[in-house]
């Protein structure tokens, strides 16, 4: 149970500093936000296009031949990784927008590097079209999560969130051992 509520806790801390970076970034200092209807599901949507930059960025930037890399042994690959991404948007997003997943077949870390960049181009498309159709009234609605538990429908907004800051956060740091700069490091233009 301790563990639960450490990684609910950990993923709630990631979720509330991506939303307050977004809500920063959006707003200036002489400006007051003001009271927005559906204020998860608004802040996703909002988190979503950085999301998607950067991670698929990040996919686009790493070499075909470093997909099989690996930081140490007991880690996933850079392509299991990829695949991870696409799953895991596929299945946040559809609980909890509350809409069905997309028919898809099985991501695996064996396809190239062009297939594992489609696959999560698909799978923020998805999070796109579902969000979009998301609102807050059933955030206290019970889903299944995380191997058949129960939980809010807003602890899967919450692990969408931390989901997205953690997998971009993975990425970068498989280029940067790679000697390549991440896209969210990269000078403006």
């Amino acid at each position: 149970m301790k563990s639960i509520v450490l990684v609910v806790s950990l993923v709630f801390c990631m979720a509330f500093c991506a939303a307050l970076s977004f809500a920063q970034a959006q707003s200036t200092p002489s400006t007051t936000p003001a009271t927005t209807k559906d204020p998860v599901a608004t802040s996703l949507r909002g988190m979503l296009p950085r999301s998607q930059s950067n991670t698929v960025g990040a996919l686009e930037a790493m070499p075909a031949d470093k997909y099989s890399y690996k930081p140490t042994p007991d880690q996933m690959s850079f392509a299991h990784l990829a695949a991870h991404i696409a799953e895991a948007n596929n299945f946040f997003c559809a609980k909890v927008a509350d809409v069905p997943a997309p028919k898809v077949d099985e991501v695996k870390d064996t396809e190239t590097k062009d297939q594992l960049v489609a696959a999560v181009k698909a799978s923020y498309a998805f999070c796109n079209e579902a969000l979009g159709k998301m609102d807050d009234s059933k955030l206290g609605d019970t889903v299944e999560l995380f191997g058949g538990r129960k939980l809010p429908r807003a602890a899967a907004a919450l692990s969408l969130a931390g989901g997205w800051a953690d997998h971009y956060a993975a990425a970068a740091m498989y280029l940067r051992l790679n000697g390549i700069l991440p896209p969210s490091a990269q000078p403006k233009k």
